[in-house]
């Protein structure tokens, strides 16, 4: 049976644009490609875990207009279960324009209404007890902080997404987390600390559970006991780096999901990750289990 999971955070229609170069303002840059779609951290994860070979939910809010419909037939087309996505009446949807160089490297600008309810009492709270895994961001802390609670209660494996957010919404949700899987860039907010390793062993000493951080071309890197464990990340040439941290957590949560140890489900989230990485287009650059285990095949035959 395919693996289920539920991803909890925010969504956006998103705009990309491809460019040769960012030039500082007041300027224009003429856009060779164009990608419109659904975007979010947590939803980006899910579409991974599904294209992977698993089964995804997103519990998420998004305007009851024009915009907000549209997201929702999107990600109900693709196969994703929307029965906890909900359109609040009165407030915009939020979009994002995000523009991406040649190195791949982006600008992101995004909107999100305030007057959007953060209410969580209406989510599908019995679906959570069919899941395998819990998957949140925290863009929509309300939500993350209700849903990782009750993973917690029915002992259900769950996952943060500790990207670059407030420290004091961190210092909600990372202890909830039986995986606080950070950004680089987030695990040094979060301590206030510049090296990955004093920073994880700084979130160990409170979190008992599984902390680790992935750092772009660098891998993932965590700590088991006492101990600092690493997997690389295979190179390739860059054209998006866009929601290739998201891949990495749907494909981590994927593996774990399975059953597999740390090392063999980071070492298929660094591909994953990094095969989206010559795509451009966001999540929608996320490769298929059949690519992955290719490129995984062809990087074990060369060593």
């Amino acid at each position: 049976m395919r693996k289920h999971l539920i991803a909890v955070g925010g969504i956006c229609a998103t705009s990309i644009y491809r460019v040769a170069e960012v030039p500082p303002v007041p300027a224009k840059a003429l856009a060779s490609e164009l990608c419109e779609l659904t975007d979010g951290m947590a939803l980006s994860a899910a579409c991974a875990f599904a294209r992977l070979g698993g089964s995804a939910a997103i519990w998420a809010r998004a305007g009851d207009d024009a915009v907000g419909h549209a997201m929702l037939s999107e990600l109900a087309g693709e196969g994703l279960d929307v029965a906890g996505l909900r359109l609040v009446q009165g407030a915009k949807s939020s979009r994002a324009s995000v523009i991406v160089d040649a190195r791949g490297e982006r600008l992101v600008v995004p909107f999100h209404d305030p007057r959007i309810d953060p209410a969580t009492d209406w989510l599908p709270w019995p679906a959570l007890a069919r899941a395998d895994f819990l998957h949140c961001d925290a863009r929509w802390v309300e939500g993350a902080e209700a849903a990782l609670r009750e993973a917690h209660r029915l002992g259900i494996p769950s996952m943060l997404d500790a990207d670059v957010a407030p420290r004091d919404v961190l210092r909600r949700l990372v202890p909830l987390a039986r995986y606080a899987v950070f950004s680089d860039a987030g695990l040094f907010a979060y301590t206030g600390l510049d090296a990955i390793e004093p920073a994880l062993r700084a979130v160990a000493r409170d979190h008992a559970r599984h902390v680790g951080a992935s750092c772009g071309a660098d891998g993932y890197v965590w700590l088991e006991g006492d101990r600092l464990r690493r997997v690389p990340a295979p190179r390739v040439a860059v054209v998006d780096t866009l929601a290739a941290g998201d891949v990495f957590h749907g494909a981590l949560a994927l593996g774990l999901a399975h059953g597999q140890p740390i090392a063999t489900a980071a070492r298929m989230a660094c591909a994953a990750a990094s095969l989206k990485c010559t795509r451009f287009g966001g999540r929608l650059g996320c490769p298929t289990r059949v690519e992955l285990d290719a490129f995984l095949a062809q990087a074990s035959a060369s060593g």
